[in-house]
């Protein structure tokens, strides 16, 4: 499964991005999907996790209170709304599945970068 994170960009800070995970292949049918980011030389970090009837969501305490992890099952598309943006946001973000397997395929992500 290849999943395609979108909508990352250049933001002042404070601004807001709206990122969109769509997969290639298979459904996120039944998961419990996430994102994560990875800032230059940092590891890889859980930003916010969704499960399948959006009726829980979790979020790191660094992100909560400003965004906000959504999907559409009918589309195969999770989203992540971030609002007051800050430049330690800046990173790449990815989604997948919230216990991804040590095969996963991470692909691109998408980057965020937000200036001061």
């Amino acid at each position: 499964v290849q999943l395609q994170a979108f909508g990352g960009g250049l933001v002042q800070a404070g601004g807001s991005l709206r990122l969109s995970c769509a997969s290639s292949g298979r459904t996120f049918s039944g998961v419990r999907m996430a994102w994560f980011r990875q800032a230059t030389g940092k590891e890889r970090e859980f930003v916010a996790s969704i499960v399948w009837s959006s009726t829980s969501t979790s979020y790191a305490d660094s992100v909560k209170g400003r965004f906000t992890i959504s999907r559409d099952n009918t589309k195969n598309t999770v989203y992540l709304q971030m609002n007051s943006l800050k430049p330690e946001d800046s990173a790449v973000y990815y989604c997948a599945p919230r216990s991804y397997s040590p095969s996963f395929s991470w692909g691109q992500g998408t980057q965020v970068t937000v200036s001061s």
